[in-house]
């Protein structure tokens, strides 16, 4: 674009935003003069310098002072190295949560003051309506016989013979709504209210098979007159990335393939403006403006910036990792995924769910480095988040409420409450208020919220929310605003993008030539592994086939040695099969790449081939110069030389082959069965097996499409054309290499060495070509899928678990009283306590409660290698010091602390999970020391990791669970009852049908999952219960029903141990007692919590200096903030030896002793054996599921039977009539 354009529409694109800004542009001029003020000779010399040069020359050189020295320097912005980039970070953004602000406002005053602004994106959705089509129930549930009928059906539903027994499902109902710019929107909503999909046709990335009506237009344009992918980043809420590449390789990767939009023609413009105005930019600012400018750049730096505001800078050349590599924790994996997207130059963030595993200060400095961005640089952004704080809250300006795929509310945030106090709904004073907003649409929760007292409460439903918000004065606004089209005049000609990719097409080829480069050299394991593998397999060979034992004198001979060339095409094309598991498991983050628009598909493919061929060399080298005359062939060295180039061609075929397979089975399984198919069909119609003349007229077509028919022709002929086979054995006339090569029915033509060389080269470009269209056109082999579960009959009476989400820490007393003193119950349901009094009543199995108690617990672990490197001279790192406690039946308790502060560790070491490491001290499980044997059996573990077998249902997991894990003498019946009791605990009744499914694919939703962790603990039937994180990932509502399903379970009688991160105060306040410990593994608060967490709050507040707690603040956030090792520093304090030496300890010691003592009359727990049940019937449970994963995998059964039926039909039409009859 011209940059007479650009400003151009700029200075047309001064609206509404000029007002706000002015106030800060006023406050912000001493600022931004400084820099010119205070500039000294050297600096204004070499600025003088600059100013001479041509406007290209003068965008790639600038001036920047070391932090350090302060020596000033001219620079070339296209070679910046590591350390100058460095420095221009340290002196713009030296601590991110000071200086970004400061720093974005001079970029924004350098471009103001020359008259160019920057272009803004309005984005408008109009009766947006989304359908998709789902199977209800047990139809939903996969199996071999259902994908087979499935498939049957499929053909009669498109000839219109049979109706769909799909059924619609509406994910978004007539939603409408306007995201402006400079301002920062908050999507919120409880889980499957459509949010993601929303966000999905905003960024119009919804999936071709949802039906879709209404209008998306951006400042006025439809979708289809720009491109939507790279005008607006999408933020996904699933991390995909490669896992051997690093946190700084994998940003910059992406602001490679993302370019810098037309960044480049706006600094033009503006130095042209500036040297004409002789205005002078700050130093710093201008390098930082010129090399993020800069095209194609490896090392950009924008991706240093993007690090530093995130906060991974810590890990930024540390490997992302996955399941099979060790890597960053899943919170730095999330800020890479919306890192990703950030370093690209789009005006418009659409970012899903980007706080799951980020604590809560860490979601705030993200979410605030947001702010400062859309708000100074006028940028547009919709964010969700699950679970946000209220200060993270308070960061954003409007708020959009979703609810059953309506909005409920769109608008300033200030005025949200205001519109449910309006319904009759009143956030109560100690509730966040995004917890509020996405409980109070639910039908479980909704009534503790009315707060008209003298009307009677009514069940709102969503639809008469939206339809109150159309009337309200924000709905009434919002419409008006929308009945005025977005005048097109005002749109910036830089705002939208027409280009498809955002670098030219030797940029994006060149950045993929140096991912794969980087990752072959990551996996050089596998390519030194291949090499190996056939030099085995080469000695081998060698030794099968000695020449000393093979003759060259007649045609039976030559049969033997038709068989080593034959065995040598084969091993050469098996060597690329690695291919196929290779390119499968870069498949998911390359479709998440293609549909972000980073690279065309071809780019992507052309890489691998091309890198690939120099290990082809060494890989035949290995096995030809190995075996070519030990074996004992042609001594030719010509014909040495041939076989090697043919040899070469064959591996880089096979590699190609297989690359498509993976490109179009794109499932491991499929891929392998093909990948077998493959070459099972290539061995049968290759010439060897079969010669030409024993192939049947029907599959004659096959063997002339057989590369490996043409390759094994050309090995052939190139050796018995040789001088070793040219001699006339006996009284033939013809020489012995020509009949051996006639027996077999081969070609015997010397220039079939050539066409087999042709063709192999015509099927390397084929298959090549093939693979580019696979990734082109097809997707991921498996979706998202919809479902609609049948509705439980009992559905109606869930309410009876618990009522509404109250999560109350006084089990004695869950009234409350009214002006007039009378005692009501909330809700109008039994209160949480009343409802686990009927629970402890109906419980179908007995169990005995027992506590657990821990006294001067040290857990060190051996000192790692590195520590003793940097001069510590320990033998041990200790992890816990010296930590007391006792968790007792019926009290929840709560175990937290900052990041490293061991309290996983401390968990694993109550349950016995720490296999290393060397563990002092006293464990006791009610007064007798722990044995680990019959401790497992009485204890259960949920893992934050909700680790399940996906081909499974939920009833049946639990069945698996208890089958394994309850005693013999439990009854097959009475097992059933108390799945069916522990299923209505912890709500899982109407998803009793369910597939597990896989997390992010298809099945459980994340916080159903969490509760089928819990519940396949229960069904064991344990006393005591750990819990690591059993909130994190989940939205408000969704913790609060785990949290539920937790109180429930400890109002049973239970023992329960939580490690929670940063709680909302609802969550927090459920708790019973608190363990807290600091960096280091030392305790600092063993307690009650008290109504309110008074008695937290009057502990920590007793301490002198320590500051009070506001009203209404969270006294999780407060204790965490109070207790920070910053604090300590700043008080000079130690926080462990004041709760040493304070009552509070004096006490809880009073209690271990007590609780260490066994109760008279009491037995230590003794089993009679290891395990629950018997060899047989573990073996009957694991047959039973396994039976039942391999039934409901249809791409491993079903894919596997129909190949195995058509390899039977096409071997027996291959070998017919050709055995011996008797």
């Amino acid at each position: 674009m011209e940059s007479a354009d650009i400003s151009r529409g700029s200075d047309s694109f001064r609206g509404s935003s000029r007002g706000v800004s002015s106030v800060w542009r006023n406050s912000t001029v001493e600022v931004f003069s400084r820099s010119s003020r205070d500039e000294d000779d050297e600096e204004a010399l070499k600025w003088a310098a600059l100013e001479k040069l041509p406007t290209y020359d003068r965008l790639r050189k600038g001036i920047l002072t070391s932090a350090s020295r302060g020596i000033i320097s001219e620079v070339d912005i296209e070679n910046l190295g590591v350390q100058e980039r460095k420095q221009l970070l340290e002196r713009l953004v030296k601590v991110a949560d000071e200086d970004n602000e400061k720093f974005l406002w001079k970029l924004k005053n350098r471009v103001e003051r020359v008259g160019i602004e920057f272009p803004t994106i309005e984005v408008r959705y109009e009766n947006l309506n989304i359908e998709a089509e789902a199977y209800v129930g047990s139809s939903a549930l996969p199996s071999f016989a259902k994908f087979i009928f499935n498939i049957i059906e499929g053909f009669f539903i498109a000839l219109h013979v049979l109706p769909s027994r799909k059924k619609p499902l509406t994910i978004l109902k007539d939603v409408s709504g306007i995201i402006k710019p400079s301002r920062l929107t908050l999507l919120l909503g409880p889980p499957n209210s459509g949010k993601t999909t929303l966000l999905l046709a905003l960024a119009g990335k919804l999936d071709p098979s949802l039906k879709f009506s209404g209008h998306v237009t951006y400042n006025g344009h439809e979708m289809n007159e720009f491109i939507p992918q790279r005008t607006a980043a999408y933020v996904s809420q699933h991390d995909l990335h490669i896992g051997e590449m690093t946190v700084r390789e994998t940003l910059e990767f992406s602001a490679r393939c993302q370019g810098v939009g037309h960044l480049h023609e706006m600094l033009a413009e503006l130095s042209r403006r500036e040297k004409e105005a002789n205005i002078k930019p700050d130093p710093d600012v201008d390098v930082f403006m010129k090399a993020v400018a800069t095209q194609g750049q490896e090392a950009n730096v924008i991706t240093d910036y993007v690090l530093k505001i995130l906060g991974l800078e810590v890990c930024a050349d540390t490997l992302v990792g996955d399941e099979m590599i060790r890597g960053i924790s899943g919170g730095q994996r999330k800020r890479v995924t919306t890192g990703e997207m950030l370093v690209g130059p789009s005006r418009a963030l659409l970012m899903d769910e980007i706080s799951t595993g980020l604590d809560s200060s860490t979601t705030y400095q993200i979410v605030n480095s947001l702010k400062q961005t859309i708000h100074v640089l006028n940028c547009t952004a919709v964010i969700s988040l699950l679970q946000p704080a209220p200060e993270t809250y308070d960061l954003f300006d409007d708020i959009i409420l979703l609810s059953d795929g309506q909005i409920v509310y769109q608008g300033p945030r200030e005025n949200v409450l205001g519109f449910f106090e309006h319904m009759g709904f009143k956030c109560p004073d100690r509730k966040g208020a995004a917890d509020f907003l996405q409980e109070v649409t639910s039908k479980k929760d909704q009534e503790q919220y009315w707060a008209i007292k003298d009307q009677p409460y009514r069940f709102v439903r969503v639809n008469e929310f939206s339809e109150a918000f159309q009337s309200f004065n924000v709905g009434r606004k919002i419409a008006d605003e929308l009945s005025i089209p977005f005048d097109k005049t005002k749109n910036h000609p830089a705002a939208l993008v027409n280009k498809k990719y955002g670098a030219g097409k030797m940029d994006l080829l060149k950045a993929n030539f140096s991912r794969e480069y980087l990752l072959m050299k990551r996996n050089s394991f596998v390519y030194i592994f291949k090499i190996c593998q056939l030099t085995i397999v080469a000695l081998i060979s060698m030794s099968l086939f000695f020449r000393t034992k093979m003759h060259h004198d007649t045609v039976a001979d030559g049969g033997i040695y038709t068989g080593a060339l034959f065995f040598t095409v084969i091993m050469i094309m098996f060597n690329g099969m690695s291919e196929l598991s290779m390119t499968i498991a870069k498949l998911p983050v390359f479709y998440k790449q293609r549909e972000l628009l980073f690279f065309p598909p071809w780019a992507y493919s052309i890489p691998p081939w091309i890198l690939k061929i120099p290990i082809t060399f060494v890989e035949v080298a290995a096995w030809v110069f190995l075996t070519y005359y030990v074996i004992g062939f042609d001594p030719n060295v010509e014909r040495l030389l041939r076989q090697y180039f043919l040899l070469l061609l064959i591996n880089q075929m096979a590699s190609a082959l297989f690359r498509f397979i993976a490109a179009a089975g794109r499932n491991m399984i499929v891929a392998n069965t093909f990948g077998s198919f493959a070459l099972l069909t290539l061995f049968a119609l290759g010439g060897f097996i079969l010669s030409r003349e024993q192939i049947k007229k029907w599959w004659i077509w096959g063997y002339w499409l057989s590369p490996l028919m043409y390759g094994q022709n050309a090995i052939v002929v190139n050796e018995f054309l040789g001088h070793s086979w040219s001699h006339n054995p006996g009284n033939s006339t013809e020489p012995l290499g020509i009949q051996v090569l006639k027996s077999r029915e081969f070609f015997t033509e010397a220039n079939w060495y050539w066409i087999g060389v042709g063709a192999t080269v015509g099927f390397m470009l084929l298959f090549n070509i093939c693979f580019v269209l696979a990734l082109t056109f097809l997707n991921a082999f498996e979706k998202p899928q919809a479902f609609i579960f049948e509705e439980s009959e009992r559905e109606g009476s869930v309410g009876k678990t618990g009522g509404a989400v109250q999560l109350s820490n006084h089990r004695s007393s869950h009234k409350n009283k009214t002006e007039n003193g009378d005692e009501i119950i909330r809700n109008g349901f039994a209160s949480i306590g009343e409802a686990s009094d009927k629970r402890k009543r109906g419980m179908v199995l007995p169990f005995e409660p027992h506590s657990i108690t821990f006294d001067d617990v040290i857990y060190s672990v051996d000192m790692p290698q590195e520590m003793k490197i940097q001069g510590v001279v320990e033998d041990r790192l200790v992890l816990l010091k010296g930590v007391s406690g006792a968790f007792r039946p019926g009290v929840l308790t709560a175990l937290m602390g900052v990041s490293g502060a061991g309290k996983t560790t401390l968990m694993d070491v109550l349950a016995g999970r720490k296999t290393g490491g060397y563990i002092e001290g006293d464990i006791k499980i009610s007064g007798y020391p722990k044995k680990q044997e019959t401790f497992a059996r009485i204890a259960g573990y949920c893992e934050q990791n909700d680790i399940h077998s996906p081909h499974v249902t939920v009833y049946e997991s639990l069945l698996y669970s208890a089958w394994l894990r309850l005693p013999p003498e439990v009854d097959s019946e009475t097992r059933k009852m108390f799945i069916e009791e522990v299923m209505e605990l912890v709500e899982l009744d109407s998803l009793r049908n369910a597939l597990v499914g896989l997390p992010g694919v298809n099945g459980l939703s994340t916080e159903q999952r969490k509760r089928l962790t819990i519940a396949v603990e229960l069904v064991a039937n344990p006393s005591i219960i750990f819990m690591d994180e059993p909130t994190s990932g989940l939205d408000a509502r969704a913790a609060a029903i785990v949290m539920r399903t937790v109180r429930n379970t400890v109002d049973t009688g239970r023992t329960v141990v939580c490690t929670i991160h940063q709680p909302s105060i609802d969550i927090f306040e459920a708790f019973d007692e608190l363990f807290l410990m600091k960096r280091g593994g030392e305790e600092i608060y063993v307690g009650p919590l008290g109504h309110h967490s008074t008695h937290l709050i009057k502990y920590f507040e007793a301490i002198e200096g320590v500051s009070k707690i506001k009203d209404g603040y969270n006294p999780a956030t407060w204790m965490l903030e109070v207790t920070a090792s910053s604090q300590e520093m700043a008080l000079e304090v130690d926080f462990a030896n004041i709760y040493k030496n304070s009552d509070l300890f004096r006490r809880n010691k009073a209690l271990i002793a007590e609780l260490s003592t066994p109760a008279p009359g009491s037995k230590d727990v003794h089993f009679p054996t290891r395990y629950s049940t018997s060899f047989f019937t573990q073996c009957m449970a694991c047959l039973w599921k396994q039976h039942w994963s391999y039934w409901r995998n249809p791409p491993y059964t079903a894919v596997r039977f129909l190949f195995t039926t058509f390899i039977a039909l096409m071997f027996g039409t291959m070998f017919w009539d050709l055995g011996s009859k008797v």
